[in-house]
């Protein structure tokens, strides 16, 4: 009898032992947990505190600029919604860092200033790159590159074939103020005259309708849409050999490098992946 009441004893003790055990490891793995992630919140990532980077986790918005011109930003013309190339690379870019974008409108005359202001934090559309605005804010990638093409009246078919009829005193380009071609007319063009719009990139091409000018210069994909949905007056002069081809990508302030080399990556992984590309495509179908 004691046998039994010894044995039986024995069988309680062991299966309390055995249950405090398994309570005793889950306790220890459920604070291995804990210990593991408060280890690694507490862990230094070199980010400084007043860099964008931080401050855009924390806050979970990302402040970005952004200037019309199709296909990497426009609103459409039915919804007014905001769309393009680069648009869907920042939004794609702020999904994945788990925080929203707050845009806002500027045009390219303004960006550089709005950029510098701090009035946003990432100018996320088209900026080909220009001397002028290197020395006042930072490149990023680049994520593409562009050429430069001229549109004409229909009127001057005859007039203009290629590039080399553009150098000519007789001959008056329109740009708008602010675009990276602005700077470029004296360099490729020198013999022209030149006139400036202000506004949105395609406000350029007024003047030529209005046969005030005789060209628009601006970048190959702005002048290709733009003469495919005016075709009952406006023609691409020799479409095939863009001019001038330059890196166009986004914008942000300097001194800040930890913002700078994480954009500077990303943008190099959107680059080789195809990504941009893909977008490119997809956006330039759309819109003819």
């Amino acid at each position: 009898m004691s046998d039994q009441i010894d044995s039986s004893r024995r069988g309680l003790l062991t299966g309390v032992a055995m249950a405090g055990a398994a309570a005793g490891a889950a306790g220890i793995l459920a604070g291995a947990t804990s210990i593991r992630e408060a280890h690694a919140q507490m862990l230094d990532t070199g980010i400084s505190e007043n860099s964008v980077l931080s401050k855009i986790r924390k806050a979970g918005v990302l402040r970005a600029g952004y200037a019309q011109t199709g296909p990497w930003f426009y609103k459409d013309a039915k919804t007014g919604e905001l769309g393009g190339i680069y648009k869907d690379c920042v939004e794609k870019l702020a999904a994945e860092m788990q925080i929203k974008v707050e845009w806002s409108e500027v045009t390219f005359a303004n960006a550089t200033v709005g950029l510098r202001k701090g009035d946003f934090d990432l100018f996320g559309s088209s900026a080909v790159y220009t001397m002028a605005r290197a020395m006042t804010v930072q490149f990023i990638g680049p994520l593409y590159s562009k050429g430069t093409l001229c549109l004409a009246h229909k009127d001057n078919a005859g007039r203009f074939k290629t590039a080399a009829d553009f150098n000519d005193p007789s001959v008056t380009i329109s740009v708008t103020a602010g675009a990276s071609e602005e700077g470029r007319i004296a360099t490729l063009f020198p013999k022209a005259k030149v006139i400036t719009t202000t506004g949105q990139v395609t406000l350029g091409a007024e003047p030529v309708r209005a046969k005030r000018a005789d060209l628009w210069i601006s970048g190959d994909s702005d002048v290709i849409l733009f003469a495919k949905r005016n075709a009952s007056w406006a023609y691409v002069v020799d479409p095939e050999n863009p001019l001038d081809r330059r890196p166009n990508t986004w914008m942000v302030r300097y001194g800040d490098p930890e913002w700078k080399a994480f954009l500077d990556f990303y943008g190099t992984f959107l680059s080789v992946n195809g990504e941009v590309q893909r977008l490119f495509d997809h956006h330039m179908a759309k819109l003819t």
